[in-house]
C-alpha cells in the first residue's frame, strides 16, 4: 500500500504545479518613462463633479477638474529653466498649481482656456539620473493642477477632459504628438532636435537672452534677513516705448518692501505685515514706516523732480516719470532703474538664500501690451564702483526677465488714423469702434455700422460733439445717414493724414496728431510705414523726421525741441458752450518721385500701411479718399469750355 500512497502523493503533486504556476500575479508593465531617452511629460486627469449653480445651457455649465502634471529628465544633460505647454480647450479657469507658476507672468487664478505654459518654481532646473544617481525627486517635478471646465459632459461624451497637447515649451526640443494611456493619461517623450544649434558657450549660469524689454533684478548687498536689490528696465524695440509705467510681481515668501530709491509702490499698506507672520518675528519694527507689505506690489516711476533727492532719488537712470524712450530717439533714456530693500522671512533666514518675485507684469499708458517670462537665473552683473575708482563691483545674484510685444486676440489698438486728401473735400474717419465700443452700444449707436464721411471741420471736434455735422455733411452729400449713427472710435489719440499735393516730380503730406485723453505725451513719436513711397522721403518740417536705413519703408518723426508735448484734451475758450480741445501737433512731409517710378499716389502709394504713436500700432481706414470729386471738377471745367466754343462757333 505504501509504494501506492507515494505514488498517488507524488501525481497529486505533479497536478498541482502547473496550476499554481499559472496563477502567478503577471509581471508589472513596464512604464511609459522609462522609455523615454529625452524628457518625458505626462498629464493625468485624476477627478472632477459638476459644480453648483446648475446651468440650463450645457455650454455654460462649470465643472471641478484636478490632474497632474508630470516633467522627469531622462536625458543626459541637466534641464535648466523648464517650462510646459497644455493645450487646455475647455476654458478653464486655473485655480491653483502647485510646483510651477505660469510662464507668461500672470497670476493664478487665471483663464487658460487657449492654453498656456508652465515654469517651474522653485525647481526651474532638472538634473539627470546620471548626476543623481537616478534620484527622481531632482530629476523630475510633479504639479497638482486644480481648476473649473466648462461644457465637458457633452465634449465628445468624455468623463475625462483632457487638453489638446501637452509639449516642451523649449527651444532645442522636438516633441511629437502625445499617445493616450486609456482615457485619462496623456504621455509624450520629447528628445533634442539635431537640427538645433545653440550659440552660446556652456557656463554656470543661462546666458543673457534678447528681447523687446528686459528687466534685471541684481542683489547688491545680502544679509541674513535683508537684501537690497536694484531692478533695471531697459528698452531694445526700436519703435516701442513705455509712458507712466506701472511693474509689478509677486512675492513667493512673504518678503516685504522697507523702502526704496528711484521709484514707489502705488499704495503704502502695512497691515498685511501687522496682522500677519512679518509682525510676530519682527517684534520691535515699526512697519508705519514700511513702504509696502503687498504680496503683489504696483511700482511707478518718480517724477523729475525728485531725482536728486537725497531719500527717495540719486539712482542712475531714475525718475523720469515713467517714460522708456526707444534707443532710436535717445538711448541715454532707454533705461529706467531703481533700487529697493526686502526683508525676508522664516526659513530664509541666510545670505545665500535669495529668491527673486515671479510673475512679472509690465505696462504703460497707450503703449504696446508686454508678455514677460519667469526671471532666470543669469551671470551677476557688474557695476562701476559709487566710489568713482576705476574698477567694476559684481553683484551678489543675478536674474534677467525677458518681455516681448504681444498682441491678445481681445485687445484692442489705443490709437486710429483718418485719410483725408486735397482732391476729396470729406475725410474718412476712424473705423468704428477702432478701440473699442461701449458695454451696451445697441442702446445708444451701432457698433457695425461703418463710419460716416466728416467735413473737414469736424476731425477738430470731440466724436460726441460731430453728430450735427456729420448728418449735415451727409444730406449735403446725398448719402444715407445710418440709424443708429455708427459708435465713435472711441480712441485716446487720433492721427489725419491728408494728402496735400500731387505734381509731376514730387507731392506732399501733412499729418495732424490729436490727443482726446487726459494725459500729457511727454517725448512722443510716430513711425509711418509705406509700401512704396518712403525712398522718396525729402523732408519733414516742423518734426524732426528720418527714414529708417534697416527696412526702407519707415519714417520716424519726434517733436522738436521745445515742442515735444502732445498735450492732454483741454476746454474750449468758452467751457459752457464751446467743446473740448484736443491737444495737436501737426506737420507738412515732402517726397520726391524720382526715387520711386510709377508711384500713384490717388491710387493709395499715398497712403501708411502701418500707423505707430509710442510704440502703439494704430487702426487705418479700409479706403482711401475717392478722386471722383477732382474728376467731376475737371469735366464741369470742361463742359464749361466746349459750351464756350459752341456759342462762339455758332455767333460767327
Amino acid at each position: 500500500m505504501k509504494p501506492i500512497i507515494i505514488f498517488f502523493s507524488i501525481f497529486l503533486l505533479l497536478l498541482d504545479l502547473p496550476i499554481s504556476i499559472s496563477q502567478e500575479p503577471a509581471p508589472a508593465p513596464i512604464p511609459p518613462s522609462s522609455l523615454c531617452n529625452g524628457i518625458f511629460l505626462s498629464y493625468s486627469y485624476t477627478t472632477g463633479k459638476q459644480l453648483p449653480p446648475h446651468a440650463q445651457n450645457p455650454l455654460n455649465q462649470g465643472y471641478r477638474f484636478e490632474s497632474i502634471l508630470t516633467i522627469l529628465n531622462n536625458d543626459i544633460d541637466e534641464l535648466k529653466s523648464w517650462k510646459i505647454f497644455v493645450g487646455f480647450q475647455h476654458n478653464e479657469l486655473l485655480v491653483s498649481a502647485s510646483n510651477a507658476i505660469l510662464a507668461d507672468g500672470t497670476s493664478i487664478p487665471t483663464l487658460v482656456g487657449n492654453g498656456t505654459v508652465f515654469a517651474g518654481y522653485p525647481n526651474t532646473d532638472l538634473k539627470s539620473a546620471i548626476q543623481t544617481a537616478g534620484d527622481e525627486n531632482q530629476m523630475g517635478v510633479q504639479i497638482p493642477l486644480l481648476g473649473t471646465q466648462f461644457g465637458v459632459n457633452i465634449i465628445n461624451g468624455s468623463s475625462s477632459p483632457m487638453p489638446t497637447n501637452i509639449s516642451l515649451a523649449m527651444d532645442g526640443f522636438s516633441c511629437p504628438k502625445p499617445t493616450m494611456q486609456g482615457k485619462n493619461v496623456m504621455n509624450v517623450c520629447c528628445v533634442k532636435d539635431p537640427n538645433f544649434k545653440l550659440n552660446v558657450t556652456v557656463e554656470e549660469f543661462l546666458p543673457r537672452q534678447n528681447g523687446d524689454l528686459t528687466i534685471d533684478y541684481d542683489v547688491l548687498r545680502s544679509l541674513d534677513n535683508e537684501y537690497d536689490a536694484k531692478v533695471t528696465i531697459a528698452n531694445h524695440n526700436p519703435l516701442g516705448r513705455l509712458d507712466y509705467w506701472r511693474l509689478s510681481w509677486d512675492w513667493m515668501r512673504e518678503e516685504f518692501i522697507l523702502n526704496m530709491q528711484g521709484a514707489h509702490t502705488s499704495v503704502g499698506n502695512p497691515n498685511n505685515c501687522i496682522f500677519g507672520r512679518q509682525a510676530e518675528y519682527y517684534k520691535d519694527m515699526d512697519f508705519s514706516t514700511v513702504l509696502s507689505c503687498e504680496k503683489r506690489p504696483t511700482i511707478v516711476d518718480l517724477p523729475r523732480s525728485r531725482a536728486n533727492d537725497s531719500i527717495v532719488g540719486r539712482i542712475p537712470f531714475c525718475c523720469r516719470n515713467g517714460t522708456i524712450l526707444p534707443t532710436s530717439m535717445d538711448s541715454s533714456k532707454s533705461i529706467s532703474a531703481f533700487q529697493l530693500l526686502v526683508k525676508k522671512m522664516p526659513p530664509d533666514l541666510n545670505k545665500t538664500h535669495l529668491i527673486p518675485p515671479q510673475n512679472w507684469q509690465i505696462n504703460g499708458t497707450l503703449n504696446p501690451d508686454y508678455e514677460c517670462g519667469p526671471p532666470l537665473r543669469v551671470n551677476p552683473s557688474q557695476f562701476a564702483d559709487p566710489s568713482g575708482l576705476p574698477f567694476n563691483r559684481t553683484a551678489v545674484a543675478s536674474w534677467q526677465v525677458v518681455c516681448n510685444i504681444t498682441q491678445p486676440k481681445e485687445s484692442k489698438p489705443r490709437c486710429c488714423v483718418s485719410f483725408s486728401a486735397y482732391y476729396n473735400e470729406s475725410v474718412i474717419p476712424c473705423p468704428t469702434c477702432a478701440c473699442g465700443c461701449p458695454r451696451n452700444p445697441s442702446q445708444t449707436c451701432s457698433a457695425t455700422a461703418p463710419a460716416v464721411l466728416l467735413p473737414p471741420n469736424a476731425a477738430l471736434v470731440p466724436f460726441d460733439n460731430r453728430t450735427l455735422k456729420t448728418q449735415e455733411w451727409a444730406r449735403l452729400k446725398r448719402q444715407s445717414i445710418p440709424d443708429p449713427m455708427p459708435c465713435g472710435d472711441n480712441c485716446g489719440v487720433s492721427i489725419n493724414w491728408h494728402v496735400q499735393s500731387d505734381y509731376s516730380r514730387g507731392w506732399s503730406a501733412r499729418i495732424t496728431l490729436f490727443n482726446w485723453g487726459e494725459t500729457d505725451f511727454a517725448d512722443w513719436f510716430t513711425a509711418v510705414q509705406f509700401k512704396k513711397a518712403t525712398p522718396g522721403f525729402e523732408a519733414v518740417y516742423s518734426f524732426n523726421g528720418s527714414a529708417s536705413l534697416d527696412d526702407n519703408t519707415t519714417i520716424f518723426m519726434q517733436g522738436l525741441e521745445g515742442l515735444n508735448y502732445l498735450m492732454a484734451e483741454q476746454d474750449g475758450a468758452n467751457p459752457s458752450k464751446d467743446p473740448r480741445v484736443p491737444g495737436k501737433q501737426q506737420s507738412v512731409i515732402s517726397f520726391k518721385k524720382k526715387q520711386t517710378p510709377g508711384i500713384n499716389i490717388v491710387a493709395g502709394d499715398g497712403y501708411p500701411s502701418k500707423v505707430i504713436f509710442n510704440g502703439e500700432e494704430c487702426s487705418l481706414p479700409t479706403i482711401f479718399p475717392s478722386s471722383s470729386v477732382r474728376n467731376d471738377a475737371a469735366m464741369s471745367i470742361w463742359s464749361i469750355l466746349i459750351a464756350l466754343i459752341v456759342l462762339v462757333l455758332t455767333q460767327q
